[in-house]
């Protein structure tokens, strides 16, 4: 079987946005979720850093009412709220929360990264956080040399995290089939597992030994309906 590389790992990304939260003065939090397996990973990293999950409360994709839950989350009395869920979710969240009067930060992950989130929650998504793989604010050589160079190829664009990641898949995989000297299904996948601290667009990456890819990742604010790059968060 050929190796397959995926180097987007959610577990992560969730830690780092934790660890950030826990430094800038955040104790309390509500894990407001809709996928269960990206709030366990916030909820270990929170909590690990010394912070209280106050409630947990579940939605499924697709919902349009919020507000009972949402409710019952100001009640609480949190810091913040997390949220893993799509752009299109989120949204909905931020509008409620904002006519509910739960005026306090919201975070999230990838899955909050849409010109949509913006064009649909408008000033009520203003503010709150999420994390993600990729600025390309970021002010390293890789990432300016990748952003010029498709900006070039693609009249002008700007790329997204999701190219980033493609971009950085192709030459890990690359680097793994010069380090095999072949081609081969198994010597590659066994280069791949051996790669560590691999000087990509979106960080250095090292495939630990659960064959996870280990690496930084980005925290963005939304600010005057942009994402505004804040700071690179290490593991």
């Amino acid at each position: 079987m050929n190796p397959i590389l995926i180097i987007d790992d959610d577990m992560d990304m969730c830690q780092l946005l934790a660890r950030f939260l826990q430094r800038k003065g955040f104790e309390t939090d509500v894990a407001y979720t809709g996928s269960k397996g990206l709030a366990k990973f916030f909820k270990e990293g929170f909590t690990k850093a010394g912070g209280q999950i106050t409630a947990e409360l579940d939605f499924n994709g697709g919902d349009k009412d919020f507000k009972a839950q949402l409710t019952a989350i100001k009640a609480s009395g949190p810091e913040g709220v997390f949220i893993p869920a799509y752009y299109t979710d989120v949204a909905l969240i931020c509008i409620q929360a904002k006519q509910l009067g739960l005026n306090i930060p919201l975070f999230g992950g990838d899955g909050w990264e849409s010109d949509q989130l913006v064009k649909i929650g408008q000033d009520a998504v203003e503010g709150h956080y999420f994390s993600t793989h990729y600025a390309p604010e970021v002010a390293t050589d890789k990432v300016k040399n990748f952003v010029a160079a498709y900006q070039k190829r693609y009249q002008g664009k700007t790329p997204d995290a999701m190219a980033a990641l493609g971009y950085d898949s192709a030459m890990i995989l690359a680097d793994a089939m010069k380090r095999a000297g072949s081609s081969d299904g198994a010597k590659v996948r066994d280069a791949l597992a051996g790669t560590k601290d691999f000087d990509a667009v979106t960080g250095k990456i090292t495939i630990n030994e659960k064959r996870d890819a280990t690496k930084s990742a980005v925290i963005l604010q939304v600010q005057g309906g942009k994402f505004k790059f804040l700071e690179m968060v290490n593991p």
